[in-house]
């Protein structure tokens, strides 16, 4: 079953490559979306997938790259979007 998520990770996020990191996972496990900075410092994430790939897709940004220190993580199950890829938005 295919669920999506509006997530919004905090801590140091931005400038350690974390967008490109999820684009990767994303694109690894099959999710579709987008991920965004955000001008409070936070990255927002639009995803959608099977919840199995879901799951494992969330386990990596939980931990980011290397550089990054994710201190917090919300995840909001929204009604499903018509996405085909996962997108940076700038």
């Amino acid at each position: 079953m295919e669920v999506q998520y509006e997530i919004v990770i905090s801590g140091r996020v931005q400038g350690v490559g974390f967008r490109f990191f999820v684009q990767k996972r994303a694109e690894e496990f099959d999710i579709a979306g987008w991920v965004k900075n955000m001008t409070d410092g936070s990255v927002v994430v639009m995803a959608r997938g099977e919840e199995a790939d879901m799951n494992t897709f969330l386990d990596h940004v939980r931990h980011g790259p290397s550089m990054a220190r994710v201190e917090n993580i919300s995840l909001n199950k929204v009604p499903l979007s018509d996405f085909d890829r996962f997108d940076v938005k700038y």
